[in-house]
């Protein structure tokens, strides 16, 4: 019978820990300690002090809306993140990073039929890498409809810059949530939601029943009709820094921003085609 990695065992722990509601003086230490150490920005969050957990100052929200462009055309960044790597799909291949290759087939994973995994044959990708100290919940990039989700199980191997230079086939590796995506202007994209070290969950909100981090060790196939979410929306969190991948079929994204830019949520990173 296969075990879970050592990784998902330490995250595991580690969330644990991060849920834990001390005392509230000691979860003001840990909490400014937390905030001092990783250089979190608070401006546009609550006070430190105020978070019950080491987890709700992980995935705290905005204390105020961020606006968008309103323009059906305008993608937006669904996180903060890194621009860790971002380009074309060319033979199935896309970049981790410079000189790290993974097959976007794979990323994809098992659960996707050749036709479904075939629409990014050609097309574009975006790697986000969300730091430790970045905000950590995600949004909804564009109008869309969501047709399918999948949760596979995986590694939890940390996803830092210098990981992803000596790691191989890190994305392909760890645990993930895949999720097919159809635009209003038809054409489709995936979101794939990477797991890391210490990321003990990654809340999927608009279906509760993906449990990441747990005990399955096969994926989980979910599939909706008529859900239809919209840009800006909350659709859920890391709980600790991770990556978002973006694989889109062929001439559907003209991106406007290059590996290495830092991105905020909300602002616009490429034109709908």
């Amino acid at each position: 019978m296969e075990k879970r990695h050592i990784t998902s065992l330490i995250s595991q722990n580690f969330g644990k820990f991060a849920n834990k509601k001390f005392l509230h003086w000691f979860q003001k230490i840990v909490n400014n300690s937390y905030v001092s150490l990783m250089g979190l920005d608070m401006s546009e969050f609550h006070n430190a002090n105020t978070y019950e957990s080491l987890n709700a100052l992980f995935t705290r929200r905005l204390k105020e809306p961020r606006k968008f462009s309103l323009d059906a055309e305008d993608f937006i960044s669904p996180c903060d993140a890194l621009i860790s790597e971002c380009g074309k799909i060319e033979n199935d291949y896309a970049l981790q990073i410079k000189g790290m290759r993974y097959k976007a087939s794979e990323l994809i994973g098992n659960s996707f039929d050749d036709a479904e995994k075939s629409i990014v044959e050609d097309g574009t990708f975006v790697n986000f890498y969300l730091s430790p100290k970045d905000y950590h919940r995600y949004h909804i990039p564009t109008n869309l409809k969501v047709l399918k989700a999948v949760h596979i199980p995986g590694k939890f191997y940390p996803v830092n810059m210098p990981s992803l230079k000596k790691r191989l086939n890190l994305f392909v590796e760890n645990e993930r949530v895949v999720i097919l995506c159809e635009a209003t202007n038809g054409k489709r994209f995936y979101m794939v939601l990477v797991s890391a070290l210490n990321v003990g969950v990654m809340k999927v909100s608009f279906e509760p029943r993906i449990q990441t981090n747990a005990d399955a060790l096969t994926p989980q196939t979910y599939t909706f009709e008529n859900l239809y979410l919209n840009k800006g929306d909350d659709f859920g969190c890391f709980e600790m820094g991770s990556t978002i991948v973006i694989l889109a079929q062929k001439d559907t994204l003209d991106l406007n921003v290059s590996a290495g830019d830092k991105v905020k949520f909300a602002q616009t990173i490429a034109t709908l085609k």
